[in-house]
């Protein structure tokens, strides 16, 4: 029996079911030597192989399975026979058992027994030895949680998560590197999870959900079998990333009972992605939500909460690898229109003072900067937490900035770079040039309102006015603006005012 070691998690066998379709001639020889490179990606004892037998135009494997340990959780999960067979057109079909068992154990002592189930499945292989090329389609593919113990205690529990026509293309092709590719689709993505603890009666926790038209498309480029030794040096043998995934419209409900206190309530989103693409070199992720409302209410929440929100996202990206030129980077955070209920807004303002307009919160950012140190070789760890700084900030941009709240907005925009020769005019801190402007509307009117309602008092109040007095000027009914600049002898200006 062949023997390999962890070095991913078991979502990578979900890879060797994915699919696409092509015409050229494999073997079932070929695409069983294909799964067997892949399963390098486990090392030598992640992966235990049985007998291996041909039989006219069938290649059985009597038995495949998998052992992850990351010294948190270990994985144990058996495939059981798997068939290779040819169709005599130069493509092999690939037959799996329609479920096969998995169990999870935890460091904290707990064990999960799950049922991997693929109902409807065909999984077709064509193309080359060198450039496989999968196809997949299932009426369902997912898992079932036969049971779950704690410290030997046993959760009744109905847990299952289903995807349902599932259908896409999956290729791999191998040269220096293994390169795979995959684009996948699922019509919905169905969730139940119905779990009462073994220790107090009455309790429960259930939770069930649809999401529609999901897709996922994304490329890796792994090291072959002999440069994956070691999993931490990974990035540096060439390992990268790139992709994401959409979803449709998705409905939850959830009841909870924890003791003796009951709370339900309900969630829908309207569309979202993810996306992320990573290397050696440098890392970016951005993600949105659109249309999320949430609305609950129990024994423990005094009244009903309904919160809903326009967009919901967050993106950021920047260098992972010393650089001798400055390098790209940004921030993106996105709470646009946060609405809440008007029981919600009654505990701030009882007396209906304040507008309750939406919240919104943006603030884009985008800059260059140079790294010391690539900060994924293990081997700079020590340099780089002994250094008084792993990198220098090269620019800065403001590309936008709005917060918008209770009948008050403030908006931004502005650039600087950074002269990191010149660490004494700001102590310390590289001397800026550029400058920034701030426009601020409905302040004044706000900061009346609070001091009527008693959240602010007056002498703070009269400080802020100051302040903005000092920083900005008015142009117009309740709106100010202020320029803060830094110029190219270091001198501090705020709207024509040198402060420094």
């Amino acid at each position: 029996m062949t023997k390999f070691t962890p070095l991913g998690s078991t979502a990578c066998v979900i890879a060797l079911l994915s699919a696409g379709a092509a015409h050229a001639d494999v073997t079932a020889e070929d695409v069983w030597a294909n799964w067997q490179e892949n399963f390098a990606m486990y090392g030598d004892d992640g992966v235990t192989i049985g007998d291996v037998s041909k039989d006219g135009d069938t290649l059985t494997v009597s038995s495949v399975s998998f052992h992850v340990d990351d010294n948190q959780t270990v994985f144990d999960m058996d495939m059981g026979a798997i068939a290779f067979v040819e169709n005599g057109n130069g493509t092999v079909s690939v037959k799996l058992a329609e479920s096969y068992p998995l169990k999870i154990e935890t460091a904290t002592g707990a064990e999960v027994n799950v049922s991997v189930l693929m109902t409807g499945m065909d999984l077709d292989v064509s193309g080359t030895p060198e450039a496989m090329i999968y196809n997949v389609s299932a009426d369902k593919y997912g898992f079932i949680v036969d049971d779950i113990t704690k410290n030997s205690k046993k959760l009744k529990s109905d847990v299952r998560v289903t995807l349902n026509n599932l259908a896409g293309a999956f290729t791999t092709t191998t040269g220096d590197m293994r390169e795979i590719d995959y684009d996948m689709t699922a019509g919905s993505l169905s969730m139940l999870v119905d779990v009462t603890p073994p220790d107090t009666a009455g309790d429960y926790f259930t939770l069930s959900g649809k999401i529609e038209d999901l897709a996922t498309k994304a490329s890796m480029v792994l090291p072959l079998a002999e440069n994956m030794t070691k999993p931490e040096d990974m990035f540096f043998n060439g390992y990268r990333l790139g992709g994401g995934y959409t979803y449709g419209k998705g409905n939850y409900i959830f009841d909870v009972n924890a003791e003796g206190e009951q709370t339900s309530g309900s969630a829908s989103v309207g569309s979202g992605h993810l996306k992320m693409t990573m290397d050696e070199t440098a890392v970016r992720y951005d993600t949105l939500s659109q249309d999320i409302a949430v609305a609950m209410n129990g024994a423990n929440i005094p009244f009903p909460i309904e919160i809903s929100l326009a967009e919901a996202g967050l993106g950021f990206g920047m260098p992972l690898a010393k650089t001798d030129e400055p390098t790209d980077f940004g921030l993106l955070v996105n709470f646009t229109d946060l609405n809440v209920n008007d029981t919600i807004w009654t505990l701030a303002d009882p007396s209906g003072a304040l507008p309750h307009d939406p919240v919104t919160i943006l603030l884009d950012l985008s800059g260059k900067a140079k790294l010391f140190f690539d900060l994924l070789d293990p081997t700079q760890a020590d340099a780089i937490a002994n250094a008084p700084v792993p990198g220098e900030l090269n620019a800065l941009t403001l590309n936008n900035l709005k917060i918008s709240a209770a009948g008050a907005e403030v908006t931004g925009a502005g650039a600087f770079t950074f002269d990191n020769t010149d660490l004494t005019t700001f102590n310390g801190i590289p001397r800026p040039n550029g400058d920034v402007t701030v426009n601020v509307k409905g302040a004044n009117t706000l900061i009346d309102k609070l001091i009527a309602m008693g959240l602010l008092p007056e002498d703070q109040a009269m400080m802020g006015r100051m302040m903005m007095g000092m920083f900005a000027t008015p142009t117009g009914d309740d709106e100010l603006t202020s320029k803060i600049e830094v110029n190219d002898e270091g001198h501090l200006i705020a709207n024509g005012q040198r402060l420094q």
